[in-house]
Protein backbone atom coordinates (compact mmCIF):
# COMPACT_ATOMS: atom_id res chain seq x y z
CA UNK A 1 0.00 0.00 0.00
CA UNK A 2 3.18 2.40 0.91
CA UNK A 3 4.48 1.83 -2.00
CA UNK A 4 1.39 2.38 -4.06
CA UNK A 5 0.89 5.77 -2.57
CA UNK A 6 4.30 6.76 -3.05
CA UNK A 7 4.02 6.21 -6.76
CA UNK A 8 0.70 8.59 -6.97
CA UNK A 9 2.96 10.64 -5.09
CA UNK A 10 5.93 11.00 -6.90
CA UNK A 11 3.82 10.80 -10.09
CA UNK A 12 1.72 13.88 -8.73
CA UNK A 13 4.69 16.34 -8.10
CA UNK A 14 6.05 15.07 -11.19
CA UNK A 15 2.75 16.35 -12.99
CA UNK A 16 3.37 19.37 -10.91
CA UNK A 17 6.66 20.29 -12.00
CA UNK A 18 6.05 20.32 -15.65
CA UNK A 19 2.68 22.36 -15.10
CA UNK A 20 5.10 24.70 -13.04
CA UNK A 21 8.11 24.70 -16.22
CA UNK A 22 5.09 25.14 -19.04
CA UNK A 23 3.91 28.12 -17.08
CA UNK A 24 7.68 29.50 -16.65
CA UNK A 25 8.08 28.90 -20.00
CA UNK A 26 4.85 30.60 -21.45
CA UNK A 27 5.94 33.87 -19.38
CA UNK A 28 9.17 33.97 -20.35
CA UNK A 29 8.21 33.74 -24.48
CA UNK A 30 5.18 36.32 -23.56
CA UNK A 31 7.79 38.92 -22.30
CA UNK A 32 10.57 37.88 -24.96
CA UNK A 33 8.78 36.99 -27.97
CA UNK A 34 6.84 38.79 -30.38
CA UNK A 35 3.10 37.85 -29.75
CA UNK A 36 1.47 35.36 -32.85
CA UNK A 37 -1.39 37.89 -33.28
CA UNK A 38 -2.92 36.01 -35.84
CA UNK A 39 -3.17 32.71 -34.25
CA UNK A 40 -4.43 34.73 -30.94
CA UNK A 41 -7.18 36.27 -33.15
CA UNK A 42 -8.40 32.92 -34.39
CA UNK A 43 -8.39 31.69 -30.96
CA UNK A 44 -9.83 34.41 -29.64
CA UNK A 45 -12.93 34.00 -32.08
CA UNK A 46 -12.95 29.79 -31.39
CA UNK A 47 -12.76 30.37 -27.74
CA UNK A 48 -14.68 33.61 -27.09
CA UNK A 49 -17.11 34.20 -30.32
CA UNK A 50 -18.01 30.47 -30.52
CA UNK A 51 -19.27 30.20 -26.93
CA UNK A 52 -21.15 33.32 -26.73
CA UNK A 53 -24.38 31.60 -28.15
CA UNK A 54 -24.23 28.85 -25.55
CA UNK A 55 -23.59 31.16 -22.88
CA UNK A 56 -26.07 33.56 -23.63
CA UNK A 57 -28.72 30.39 -23.20
CA UNK A 58 -27.20 28.56 -20.40
CA UNK A 59 -27.42 31.94 -18.58
CA UNK A 60 -30.57 32.96 -19.71
CA UNK A 61 -32.35 29.79 -18.18
CA UNK A 62 -29.93 29.82 -15.14
CA UNK A 63 -31.57 33.42 -14.23
CA UNK A 64 -35.30 31.98 -15.30
CA UNK A 65 -35.04 28.78 -12.95
CA UNK A 66 -33.19 31.15 -10.09
CA UNK A 67 -36.41 33.96 -10.47
CA UNK A 68 -38.73 30.96 -10.81
CA UNK A 69 -37.41 28.57 -7.35
CA UNK A 70 -37.05 31.90 -5.57
CA UNK A 71 -40.56 33.53 -6.14
CA UNK A 72 -42.22 30.91 -5.20
CA UNK A 73 -40.86 30.21 -2.53
CA UNK A 74 -40.92 33.66 -1.28
CA UNK A 75 -44.48 33.70 -2.18
CA UNK A 76 -45.07 30.89 -0.19
CA UNK A 77 -43.44 32.44 2.74
CA UNK A 78 -44.28 36.20 2.50
CA UNK A 79 -47.66 35.87 0.04
CA UNK A 80 -45.80 37.55 -2.66
CA UNK A 81 -42.36 37.45 -4.53
CA UNK A 82 -40.05 39.71 -2.51
CA UNK A 83 -36.69 40.70 -3.49
CA UNK A 84 -36.10 37.97 -6.17
CA UNK A 85 -34.17 40.65 -8.59
CA UNK A 86 -31.66 40.49 -5.52
CA UNK A 87 -31.92 36.81 -5.80
CA UNK A 88 -30.97 36.70 -8.88
CA UNK A 89 -28.67 39.46 -9.12
CA UNK A 90 -26.23 38.07 -6.31
CA UNK A 91 -26.35 34.48 -7.17
CA UNK A 92 -25.21 35.04 -10.91
CA UNK A 93 -23.07 38.21 -10.74
CA UNK A 94 -20.98 36.87 -7.57
CA UNK A 95 -21.20 32.90 -8.28
CA UNK A 96 -23.20 31.26 -11.07
CA UNK A 97 -21.98 33.69 -13.86
CA UNK A 98 -18.94 33.04 -13.83
CA UNK A 99 -18.60 29.70 -13.06
CA UNK A 100 -21.02 28.22 -15.33
CA UNK A 101 -19.28 30.29 -18.08
CA UNK A 102 -16.05 28.83 -17.16
CA UNK A 103 -17.76 25.39 -17.13
CA UNK A 104 -19.10 25.76 -20.46
CA UNK A 105 -15.98 27.20 -22.11
CA UNK A 106 -14.09 24.08 -20.67
CA UNK A 107 -16.78 21.93 -21.91
CA UNK A 108 -16.90 23.69 -25.30
CA UNK A 109 -13.34 25.72 -25.66
CA UNK A 110 -11.27 23.56 -23.37
CA UNK A 111 -11.94 19.91 -24.54
CA UNK A 112 -11.33 21.08 -28.65
CA UNK A 113 -7.97 23.05 -27.17
CA UNK A 114 -6.83 19.66 -25.76
CA UNK A 115 -7.94 17.41 -28.83
CA UNK A 116 -6.18 20.23 -31.52
CA UNK A 117 -2.99 20.35 -29.52
CA UNK A 118 -2.94 16.18 -29.00
CA UNK A 119 -3.81 15.41 -32.42
CA UNK A 120 -0.70 17.52 -33.47
CA UNK A 121 1.40 15.96 -30.74
CA UNK A 122 0.55 12.36 -31.32
CA UNK A 123 0.92 13.05 -35.12
CA UNK A 124 4.51 14.73 -34.33
CA UNK A 125 3.64 18.00 -35.94
CA UNK A 126 4.90 19.23 -32.59
CA UNK A 127 8.31 18.06 -32.76
CA UNK A 128 7.84 19.41 -36.03
CA UNK A 129 8.06 23.12 -34.90
CA UNK A 130 10.64 22.10 -32.88
CA UNK A 131 12.80 20.76 -35.49
CA UNK A 132 11.64 24.43 -37.25
CA UNK A 133 13.44 26.31 -34.54
CA UNK A 134 9.87 27.47 -32.78
CA UNK A 135 9.11 26.80 -29.86
CA UNK A 136 5.95 25.10 -29.36
CA UNK A 137 4.49 26.91 -25.88
CA UNK A 138 5.52 30.06 -27.89
CA UNK A 139 3.46 29.07 -30.98
CA UNK A 140 0.67 26.94 -29.29
CA UNK A 141 0.17 27.70 -25.62
CA UNK A 142 0.95 31.80 -25.51
CA UNK A 143 -2.26 32.41 -28.50
CA UNK A 144 -4.62 29.91 -26.00
CA UNK A 145 -3.64 31.85 -22.46
CA UNK A 146 -4.51 35.18 -24.14
CA UNK A 147 -7.38 34.13 -25.75
CA UNK A 148 -8.95 32.91 -22.94
CA UNK A 149 -7.89 35.61 -20.08
CA UNK A 150 -9.40 37.44 -22.38
CA UNK A 151 -12.60 36.33 -23.92
CA UNK A 152 -14.04 34.44 -20.26
CA UNK A 153 -14.31 37.50 -18.60
CA UNK A 154 -16.36 39.40 -21.30
CA UNK A 155 -18.20 35.85 -21.75
CA UNK A 156 -18.50 36.57 -18.01
CA UNK A 157 -20.49 39.91 -18.22
CA UNK A 158 -23.06 38.56 -20.70
CA UNK A 159 -23.71 35.88 -19.29
CA UNK A 160 -24.57 38.30 -15.85
CA UNK A 161 -26.40 40.59 -18.08
CA UNK A 162 -28.85 37.54 -19.89
CA UNK A 163 -29.17 35.59 -16.76
CA UNK A 164 -30.88 38.82 -14.56
CA UNK A 165 -32.63 39.42 -18.04
CA UNK A 166 -33.99 35.54 -17.89
CA UNK A 167 -34.65 36.56 -14.26
CA UNK A 168 -36.43 39.86 -15.38
CA UNK A 169 -39.00 38.01 -17.80
CA UNK A 170 -40.29 35.21 -15.27
CA UNK A 171 -40.53 37.72 -12.68
CA UNK A 172 -42.46 40.18 -14.67
CA UNK A 173 -44.65 37.33 -16.68
CA UNK A 174 -44.88 35.10 -14.79
CA UNK A 175 -44.36 36.19 -11.41
CA UNK A 176 -46.58 39.22 -11.24
CA UNK A 177 -43.28 41.08 -9.83
CA UNK A 178 -43.53 44.93 -11.69
CA UNK A 179 -40.67 45.78 -13.95
CA UNK A 180 -39.88 48.57 -12.01
CA UNK A 181 -39.90 46.74 -8.55
CA UNK A 182 -37.59 43.44 -10.17
CA UNK A 183 -35.05 46.57 -11.71
CA UNK A 184 -34.82 48.46 -8.37
CA UNK A 185 -33.99 46.31 -6.64
CA UNK A 186 -31.10 44.77 -9.12
CA UNK A 187 -29.86 48.58 -9.13
CA UNK A 188 -30.26 49.05 -5.56
CA UNK A 189 -28.70 45.90 -4.12
CA UNK A 190 -26.21 45.07 -6.48
CA UNK A 191 -23.31 47.50 -6.77
CA UNK A 192 -19.16 47.56 -8.34
CA UNK A 193 -17.67 45.59 -5.41
CA UNK A 194 -20.07 42.11 -5.69
CA UNK A 195 -19.62 42.65 -10.06
CA UNK A 196 -15.93 42.41 -9.06
CA UNK A 197 -16.14 39.82 -7.00
CA UNK A 198 -17.43 37.37 -10.05
CA UNK A 199 -15.01 39.50 -12.59
CA UNK A 200 -12.14 39.11 -11.10
CA UNK A 201 -12.44 35.35 -10.47
CA UNK A 202 -13.03 34.71 -13.76
CA UNK A 203 -9.30 35.51 -14.63
CA UNK A 204 -8.27 32.60 -12.41
CA UNK A 205 -11.13 30.67 -14.15
CA UNK A 206 -9.67 31.36 -17.46
CA UNK A 207 -6.35 30.78 -16.46
CA UNK A 208 -6.96 26.84 -15.07
CA UNK A 209 -8.75 26.08 -18.05
CA UNK A 210 -5.87 27.19 -20.76
CA UNK A 211 -2.90 25.82 -18.19
CA UNK A 212 -4.73 22.35 -17.60
CA UNK A 213 -5.92 21.96 -21.17
CA UNK A 214 -2.58 23.00 -22.98
CA UNK A 215 -1.07 21.02 -20.90
CA UNK A 216 -2.77 17.52 -21.39
CA UNK A 217 -2.28 18.43 -25.11
CA UNK A 218 1.24 18.75 -25.25
CA UNK A 219 1.50 15.38 -23.10
CA UNK A 220 -0.72 13.15 -25.41
CA UNK A 221 0.51 9.94 -26.28
CA UNK A 222 -1.56 6.64 -27.83
CA UNK A 223 -2.95 7.79 -30.84
CA UNK A 224 -6.70 8.85 -31.13
CA UNK A 225 -7.45 6.92 -27.82
CA UNK A 226 -4.91 9.03 -26.14
CA UNK A 227 -6.67 11.65 -27.50
CA UNK A 228 -9.76 11.11 -26.51
CA UNK A 229 -8.45 10.13 -22.55
CA UNK A 230 -6.88 13.64 -23.06
CA UNK A 231 -9.61 15.25 -24.07
CA UNK A 232 -11.60 14.06 -21.21
CA UNK A 233 -9.01 14.35 -18.64
CA UNK A 234 -8.62 18.25 -19.30
CA UNK A 235 -12.77 18.50 -19.37
CA UNK A 236 -13.12 16.62 -15.58
CA UNK A 237 -9.83 18.23 -14.08
CA UNK A 238 -10.41 21.83 -15.01
CA UNK A 239 -13.99 21.73 -14.00
CA UNK A 240 -12.49 20.33 -10.03
CA UNK A 241 -10.09 23.07 -10.49
CA UNK A 242 -12.74 25.58 -11.02
CA UNK A 243 -14.47 24.54 -8.32
CA UNK A 244 -11.64 25.07 -5.86
CA UNK A 245 -10.41 27.65 -7.22
CA UNK A 246 -13.77 29.29 -6.93
CA UNK A 247 -14.28 28.58 -2.86
CA UNK A 248 -10.56 29.58 -1.81
CA UNK A 249 -10.93 32.64 -4.65
CA UNK A 250 -14.12 33.92 -2.59
CA UNK A 251 -12.72 33.20 0.95
CA UNK A 252 -10.04 35.76 -0.44
CA UNK A 253 -12.10 38.38 -1.86
CA UNK A 254 -15.09 38.31 0.90
CA UNK A 255 -12.03 38.64 3.52
CA UNK A 256 -10.93 41.89 1.32
CA UNK A 257 -14.71 43.50 1.56
CA UNK A 258 -14.64 42.40 -2.50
Amino acid sequence: MFAYIGRNVEFALEQAGRVSEMIRSAFFWLIKSKLESQQTFLQGVRIGVASLGVTVLTSLFTGMVLALQSGTTAQSLFNEPVYVGVIVGFSLVRELGPVLTAFVVTGRAGAAITAEIGTMKVTEQVDALYTLGTDPIKYLVIPRYIACMVMLPLLTVFANFFGIFGGYLVSVKGLGVSSYTYISDVRTFLNVEDFMHGFLKSFLFAFVIATVCCYNGLHTKGGAEGVGKATTASVVTSMILILVVDYFASSILVSLGI
